[in-house]
């Protein structure tokens, strides 16, 4: 059941990056999930696990780090359809 929560907690995380740096709309569910999680791992592994915590990541890093993660992927995607 964690894992459940997991992905859930992942994909708001990637659904919130996505609305901040108005990638989200091209973005699917599953992005926003991978995109959630890395970023959750990356933002953590940066910025520590401090703040409120959902199903064990800290949100507001977790927040940050799908931002950049959303953000670098969508600048090398967006380089290469053009």
């Amino acid at each position: 059941m964690h894992w459940l929560w997991v992905l859930i907690i992942g994909a708001i995380i990637g659904a919130i990056a996505g609305a901040i740096t108005s990638k989200g709309k091209s973005m699917g569910w599953i992005a926003n999930i991978v995109a959630g999680l890395v970023g959750s791992s990356i933002g953590e592994a940066i910025l520590g696990s401090w703040g409120p915590q959902l199903a064990g990541m800290a949100i507001i890093p977790s927040i940050i780090g799908a931002v950049i993660v959303v953000a670098v992927v969508s600048f090398f995607v967006g380089k290469s359809n053009n």
